[in-house]
């Protein structure tokens, strides 16, 4: 009872986030490849996972319609983003010293290609923001009941990516890019989660988790706003070496806030239905493969969103 009590708790305080609005530099991140909180596997020793993701947010969209982009004249009265290309990178690194605890730092890389035309503007303007991201560092408790099953997660996300990329060629040629697309966002930002995993039968497999992510402070007038990921999927292990898996990504994110802030601009409500299958490629290595197709997008002003998603990647225990 307490242990219900306790996880109920927790999983209500990062609802309590609540729907709002998701920012395009941050889309692509919603799907669940952590092998522990999915049953995969847990126990002492590290665990090595890389990963990349690739999605073009080519169509522009707002509420929850899409916008036709040759219909708009230029100049235009506001700013109308063209196109942003995203691939990204995540070098995962965790350590267990035992079944119950675990520490997973987690480095992305971003390479992302972006074009928009400012208000006023005629022609296009091109940025490109390529290095280090926020660097992640998440611990993990799941000693609450002998099978493991369920886990809590914390930790904090560190402003380790840089903010101040500016646009290479166009009419906006230097200057400084929307802090949105910028590779971090300058803040120390606040991990708290809960995860469950178990079976059905003997061959049919669930997960479920929550992690909400809330800025501690703010930088140069900017501040992301407050953040909620949930994830559930379902996979059927009848087979030897493959294992589909189908998976709900739901992310919402709050407008963004601050003087430097595009707050009419940032966010969306983005739920993504993701089929997937891990391959086994020997006894400590695994392979995956996921494809995200939007099902449902709320985003506040204009903004761009991709048609789907693509994640590859390889996981390794040691």
């Amino acid at each position: 009872m307490r242990l219900r009590v306790f996880v109920s708790a927790l999983i209500i305080a990062a609802l309590a986030v609540g729907p709002a609005t998701f920012a395009c530099g941050t889309c692509g991140c919603s799907l669940n490849s952590d092998w522990i909180s999915q049953g995969y596997s847990f126990g002492s020793g590290f665990n090595l996972n890389l990963r990349f993701d690739y999605f073009d947010q080519g169509q522009l969209r707002t509420g929850t319609g899409t916008v036709d982009k040759a219909s708009i004249v230029y100049p235009a009265d506001q700013e109308i983003q063209l196109s942003t290309i995203n691939r990204n990178y995540m070098f995962e690194m965790g350590y267990s010293p035992s079944d119950a605890w675990s520490v997973n730092l987690i480095v992305p890389i971003a390479d992302r290609t972006h074009s928009t035309i400012a208000e006023g503007d005629l022609a296009p303007s091109y940025s490109r923001s390529a290095g280090l991201g926020d660097v992640r560092l998440l611990g993990r408790y799941q000693g609450f009941s002998a099978d493991h099953s369920v886990g809590i997660q914390f930790g904090l996300k560190l402003p380790t990516g840089r903010i101040d990329d500016r646009f290479i060629s166009g009419p906006q040629a230097g200057e400084i890019v929307d802090r949105g697309l910028q590779l971090g966002s300058g803040t120390t930002d606040l991990l708290v989660g809960a995860y469950k995993f178990g079976n059905f039968t003997r061959q049919w497999g669930y997960f479920a988790s929550a992690l909400a992510q809330l800025p501690l402070d703010s930088k140069d007038e900017f501040s992301p706003g407050e953040s909620l990921t949930l994830s559930g999927g379902v996979r059927y292990t009848g087979f030897r070496s493959i294992i589909p898996q189908l998976q709900l990504n739901w992310r919402a994110e709050k407008p963004e806030t601050g003087a430097n802030a595009d707050t009419a601009n940032s966010g969306a409500t983005i739920a993504y239905l993701s089929p997937g299958f891990t391959a086994s490629l020997g006894h400590r290595l695994q392979a995956f493969l996921f494809l995200q197709l939007p099902v449902y997008q709320r985003v506040t002003g204009y903004q761009l969103e991709p048609h789907y998603l693509l994640t590859v990647g390889l996981n390794y225990s040691f």
